[in-house]
């Protein structure tokens, strides 16, 4: 059974979802896995990033994003939400590469997620309203190896259902004040999420994004987000009790390099190699997708 992992991040332009599609390319392109998309952010980037936005506005009309399960779950007068049908297969910009399919997301989400809230404030005690989307994808999850959820920058109900299918998480981040200073409050929103439901989800780390090896501000934040895994593991064991552990830095830090950026367009340049603009990037991508698979087995 495919093992899900959440992408989040409370602060937006940390290249989250790009960072969502890069680990998806990777894992097929590099290690022959079969890997679903979910694209939970109303943004919708990622489901841009992978299909188009010609083919979005095709799903989008047609009832076929992932608006439709919610309305569905809503409405018993709602269409029918049909996965098979509304699963994309085979996307990327890359013609030469296969093996990921994507549940796309809708600008209309967040209509949406106000009223799946809304239902879950009619009866605070069910887990209904945060099952919606673990009970559909749970219908196929036996065709993956991998699930990847891009969650919107909250942790509203909809990132909850991602957090209800995933097994973990991880938090890309910018190694600088602002994009790392909510990370303890995800942690600590995470966890209180689990024990109040009983789904366990594991922290596998921060991925460092769009990192500047020459800024003495990125080399000193990741110095810092080290030594306090350090800090907290030399406490005596009543202290680590009191507190959250912090997220370890994953060892693969990805540069803020133009081809990662321009990676977000939908445009075919032939290879993984062009498209994350070789050398050392995409060496670092390659080693931090097969660090992130090896933990996801050895921890869940």
């Amino acid at each position: 059974m495919a093992k899900a992992v959440a992408t989040i991040n409370l602060k937006g332009g940390v290249g989250k979802s790009t960072m969502t599609a890069a680990l998806a390319e990777f894992m097929a392109g590099n290690f022959g896995k079969r890997v679903l998309l979910i694209d939970l952010d109303p943004q919708t980037n990622l489901t841009a990033m992978m299909i188009g936005s010609d083919q979005w506005q095709v799903l989008n009309d047609s009832g076929r994003t992932l608006k439709a399960l919610f309305e569905q779950a809503l409405d018993s007068q709602a269409a029918p939400f049909d996965i098979e049908d509304s699963i994309q297969r085979n996307v990327s910009p890359l013609a030469s590469l296969g093996g990921i399919d994507l549940l796309a997301s809708s600008l209309d989400m967040i209509e949406i997620s106000e009223e799946v809230a809304a239902w879950q404030y009619e009866d605070l005690t069910s887990q209904e309203p945060l099952l919606v989307l673990k009970n559909e994808v749970d219908k196929v999850r036996d065709q993956y190896d991998y699930i990847l959820i891009d969650c919107p920058p909250n942790m509203g109900i909809v990132t909850r259902n991602g957090l209800m299918l995933a097994d973990a998480y991880v938090i890309p981040t910018i190694p600088d004040v602002l994009s790392t200073y909510g990370i303890p409050q995800i942690q600590k929103r995470v966890r209180m999420f689990s024990e109040r439901t009983g789904h366990k989800i594991k922290a596998l780390g921060l991925i460092i994004t769009k990192y500047r090896k020459g800024t003495n501000l990125h080399r000193d934040t990741i110095q810092r987000l080290q030594n306090a895994v350090l800090d907290y593991d030399a406490l005596p064991a009543d202290q680590q009790a009191q507190r959250e552990r912090p997220p370890n830095v994953i060892p693969f830090w990805i540069p803020d390099a133009i081809a990662i950026a321009g990676a977000a367009d939908y445009f075919d340049v032939g290879s993984l190699s062009k498209r994350y603009g070789g050398g050392d990037t995409v060496g670092a991508l390659h080693d931090l997708t097969n660090h992130l698979m090896t933990n996801v087995e050895i921890y869940t």
